[in-house]
C-alpha cells in the first residue's frame, strides 16, 4: 500500500538523522511508546477528544480530558512555587502559545488596573515570538539590549521605562541562542527605582522551566521567591512530549482580572484565545509527570547538566572557542564546517563580541557523551 511506504519512508529518514540532531532544544528519546500501546489497546485511539474551554469550568464538555489536566496542573504547580489553591493554568500547543496567554493576560490586568495598555519590554536575545505576539496584540514594545552575557541589560532597561505608563515585562529564562537568564533581582531594582504605575512580569521559561526545579538552581523560577506573575513552559523539551505543547500558568488573580467572555455553546466564561484544544496532550502529560515523577526528572536534569559540562571540557581541551552561561544546557561556540553543521543539525547565530559566526548544541537528555565525542572527533579532524 502506497500510503504505507511512504510513511515507512518517512520513518526511516527520522531515525536515520535521530542520534545526530543536538542542535534544537527537543528531547528526542520521549519514552512515549508504553503510552502509545495504551492508547492503542483501549480504544481511545478512536474516540476524539476536546478540551474547549477553561479546564476548570464545572460545566465541560463531556468528552474531554480536563480532569487530568487539572492534575497536571496541580501537580507541577508547587515545581514553580505558585501558591497552593491559588494556581491556574492550561495545556498549550507550545511555548509560544504560552507566551501569547501571558502577554495577552498581563496587558488585560494592566489595562484593568490602570486605564492604559502596557508598554511591554523584552530583551533582544529573547525568542523572536515575543516580538511578533506584541505585533499580533498590536502592543507598544521597547526591545532592550542585551549584556555579554546574554542577559537584558538593566542600564538599557532603566533609560526605556515610562513611569507614567504600565510595564509588562518579559523575562527570557534561557534566552534563544546563548541560553541566558535575564536577572530577576536586577529587574526588581530597576521597577523599584523607575517607579512605573503598574507591573506585570512573564516568564518564558520554554527549556529551562523544564529542568530548573529540578536543580539547585530552583529558586529562578520560583513565583514565591521571584514575583512574578505567569509562566510558560514547553512540554516537548525538558520534559520529553511526542509533540509540540506546553503550560501556562499564574495564579488565579490573573485570571479574575480578565473580561468575562460568556460563550452560551460552551456555557460558561470563555478566557483562553484558543477554542478547541488537544485533549489528548494533558493525558500525555499526565502519563510523564505520573511514570517518570520528581526524582526521575532530577536524574535526567543532572546528567543533562553534567553532559554540558563535558562537552565544554572536550571544547577546552582542543582548544576551541565555546562558551557556556550558568545553570545552561547550551554550549555556543565558533561555527564549523558546513559538513559539520549539517550533520548534527546545528542552529547557527551571530554575536560579534564572541567572533561572530557561531553555532550551539543544546544537551538534551538524549546528548550522551558518545555522540559528543563523536561530534568532537569530527571538529579536531577539520582544524
Amino acid at each position: 500500500m502506497k500510503v504505507e511506504e511512504d510513511l515507512i519512508r518517512l520513518i526511516k529518514k527520522l531515525y536515520e538523522n535521530v542520534d545526530h540532531c543536538i542542535g534544537y532544544p527537543i528531547c528526542q528519546y520521549p519514552n512515549m511508546s508504553g503510552f502509545g500501546e495504551w492508547y492503542t489497546k483501549t480504544g481511545l485511539c478512536d474516540i476524539g477528544i476536546n478540551n474547549a474551554g477553561n479546564p476548570y469550568d464545572e460545566e465541560q464538555y463531556v468528552l474531554s480530558s480536563v480532569e487530568f489536566e487539572q492534575d497536571v496542573i496541580r501537580t507541577v504547580a508547587p515545581w514553580y512555587g505558585i501558591p497552593k489553591g491559588r494556581e491556574w493554568g492550561f495545556v498549550t500547543n507550545g511555548g509560544t502559545d504560552g507566551n501569547m496567554h501571558g502577554i495577552y493576560y498581563g496587558a488585560k490586568k494592566l489595562q484593568r488596573e490602570t486605564g492604559m495598555l502596557p508598554i511591554v519590554y523584552v530583551s533582544k536575545e529573547a525568542h523572536y515570538s515575543s516580538f511578533r505576539l506584541c505585533d499580533v496584540q498590536n502592543l507598544e514594545v521597547r526591545m532592550i539590549d542585551y549584556d555579554k552575557h546574554g542577559s537584558m541589560d538593566m542600564d538599557c532597561l532603566k533609560r526605556s521605562i515610562d513611569p507614567t505608563r504600565p510595564a509588562l515585562i518579559i523575562i527570557a529564562i534561557g534566552s534563544t541562542f546563548m541560553g541566558a537568564t535575564d536577572n530577576q533581582a536586577g529587574i526588581r531594582k530597576v521597577l523599584e527605582e523607575t517607579k512605573p504605575i503598574a507591573v506585570y512580569r512573564h516568564l518564558d521559561a520554554a527549556l529551562f522551566g523544564g529542568y530548573l526545579p529540578f536543580t539547585e538552581y530552583r529558586d529562578i523560577v520560583s513565583m514565591e521567591k521571584q514575583g512574578y506573575d505567569s509562566i510558560a513552559i514547553s512540554g516537548h523539551k525538558f520534559f520529553g512530549i511526542d509533540e509540540p505543547c506546553g503550560l501556562f500558568i499564574s495564579r488565579m488573580d490573573v485570571l479574575e482580572a480578565q473580561k468575562a467572555y460568556k460563550v452560551g455553546y460552551l456555557r460558561n466564561n470563555m478566557p483562553l484565545i484558543s477554542c478547541s484544544r488537544n485533549g489528548l496532550t494533558p493525558l500525555k502529560f499526565y502519563w510523564i509527570l505520573k511514570n517518570i515523577g520528581f526524582d526521575g526528572f532530577a536524574a535526567e536534569a543532572k546528567s543533562m547538566l553534567e553532559n554540558t559540562s563535558y562537552l565544554q571540557q572536550k571544547f577546552d581541551e582542543i582548544g576551541y572557542p565555546a562558551w557556556h552561561m550558568p545553570y545552561s544546557n547550551t554550549v555556543f561556540f565558533k561555527s564549523p564546517a558546513e559538513w559539520i553543521q549539517k550533520k548534527y543539525m546545528l542552529a547557527n547565530g551571530y554575536l560579534p563580541d564572541y567572533g561572530g559566526e557561531l553555532c550551539h548544541i543544546v544537551v538534551m537528555q538524549h546528548v550522551k557523551k558518545a555522540i559528543l565525542d563523536e561530534f568532537i572527533g569530527d571538529l579536531t579532524n577539520q582544524i
